[in-house]
């Protein structure tokens, strides 16, 4: 195994762990992938009927863009594949590509028209790149769907799938859980502020638009993010880097 693979497979572990603390997963469902380094048709994938806070570096599954497993032991759900292999494939800048059903952005994914709406700080740099999917077949069992996802997704790096939930994409694993952490956040305090029956106040597009235009910034942050989190789980449950 070469050292950016084995790096790889530790910092998807580390957000998968830490995700879990969060409580985004649901059962032991959901995937996050994320290419292997210098390769565009391999990633790694959590393996099926494990629950997050179980996953270690070494129990990622390395998988290619068509279903094969390549290293691992166990197996990776269908919809897995049929979900995220055809996002890698058509969105070369989705390294990472991570699904949940995280309470808060799956509620606004249940409401009809619902959107989120940035007026939070944190939420701004959301401003004119979140995708709306609202052609809902159910579970993903063929490739197809992934095919459709991915073309509903454009050229935004986020997707609110109708009576789904939300698909999070990134040029690392850094910063698509930088971007998936605040996104929850976001639909938080949103859905908070809506639950009072006042209107949301809305800031003023520019600032949106400046706020979302610092992407760079953003990345070197989320790079912080994911040393805080390997920081913390080094010292309580350093197992996940096995």
């Amino acid at each position: 195994m070469t050292n950016s693979l084995h790096q790889a497979r530790i910092d998807l572990a580390a957000i998968l762990r830490w995700a879990a603390r969060l409580g985004y997963q649901v059962g032991v469902c959901n995937h996050f992938s994320l290419m292997a380094p210098g390769r565009d048709d391999l990633f790694l994938v959590n393996p099926e009927g494990v629950f997050w806070s179980e996953i270690t570096a070494s129990s990622l599954i390395l998988c290619d863009l068509d279903g094969t497993i390549v290293e691992g032991d166990g197996s990776v759900e269908q919809t897995a594949f049929c979900l995220h292999a055809p996002i890698h494939r058509h969105k070369p800048d989705a390294i990472a590509v991570l699904h949940t059903h995280a309470p808060y952005t799956t509620a606004i994914c249940l409401l009809e028209n619902g959107t989120l709406d940035p007026v939070e700080l944190g939420g701004l740099q959301f401003h004119g790149r979140v995708a709306y999917d609202e052609g809902f077949t159910g579970a993903a069992m063929e490739t197809a769907e992934g095919d459709r996802v991915a073309q509903a997704m454009g050229d935004k790096p986020i997707l609110m799938m109708r009576n789904h939930g939300p698909m999070v994409t990134g040029p690392t694993i850094a910063s698509a859980f930088d971007r998936l952490y605040y996104l929850e956040e976001t639909a938080k305090r949103q859905v908070i502020a809506m639950s009072t029956g006042q209107k949301l106040q809305h800031a003023a597009p520019a600032i949106g638009e400046v706020m979302a235009g610092n992407a760079p910034l953003q990345d070197t942050y989320a790079e912080k993010h994911l040393a805080a989190i390997k920081r913390v789980l080094d010292r309580e449950c350093p197992d996940y880097a096995d």
